[in-house]
């Protein structure tokens, strides 16, 4: 299954509410940052990450949370590595699962550096990852719209501290050629 598929299959279209409540929050973000950067607070770059930052996790909670729709209980599943030992067993849809899990906050972690304009420590990212994830699987189990998982919040830290090491590498490589 492909990403395209797995985003039809799981997550409905955003309704004129949320998309106007979303519209509006990036707005005022907008004109923050445009003040921030008036006031020379902030340079451009740090904004547009910024934007950017909050652009892509206003998808992520949109297709991790809010437009799945809500099942009858509260699913969670507590054991740690649970979904490790299933794909130690054969199961490939997990290892997929899980691979992705660590993809999905990537750009995160590339972004982070950015707006505070340094290079962050590998530990920095993948606390940075942990807590957006678990907003995110709290928001799953309390709103019963996924699976809380402490797997997706160890998968997801990895992937922003990743993005993180990447960014940070990046910078250094800038910084030495110029």
């Amino acid at each position: 299954m492909d990403l395209y598929q797995i985003m039809i299959s799981h997550n409905r279209a955003w309704t004129i509410r949320e998309m106007i409540c979303f519209s509006v929050i990036f707005v005022i973000a907008a004109y923050i940052s445009l003040r921030l950067v008036r006031k020379q607070k902030i340079v451009v770059s740090q904004a547009a990450a910024g934007l950017l930052l909050l652009l892509f996790l206003g998808i992520v909670f949109g297709s991790t949370v809010f437009t799945r729709e809500p099942g009858l209980h509260h699913k969670y599943e507590l054991e740690l590595f649970w979904s490790w030992k299933a794909v130690y067993h054969g199961n490939r849809e997990l290892l997929t699962e899980n691979l992705l899990n660590m993809v999905l906050l990537l750009p995160a972690g590339l972004l982070l550096p950015v707006i505070v304009r340094r290079r962050l420590a590998w530990w920095k990212g993948l606390l940075a990852g942990m807590l957006v994830s678990f907003v995110i699987e709290i928001c799953q189990l309390v709103f019963c719209r996924g699976l809380f998982e402490w797997d997706d919040i160890i998968h997801n830290g990895i992937g922003c501290m990743m993005g993180c090491v990447i960014s940070g590498w990046l910078m250094k490589r800038r910084f030495h050629s110029a």
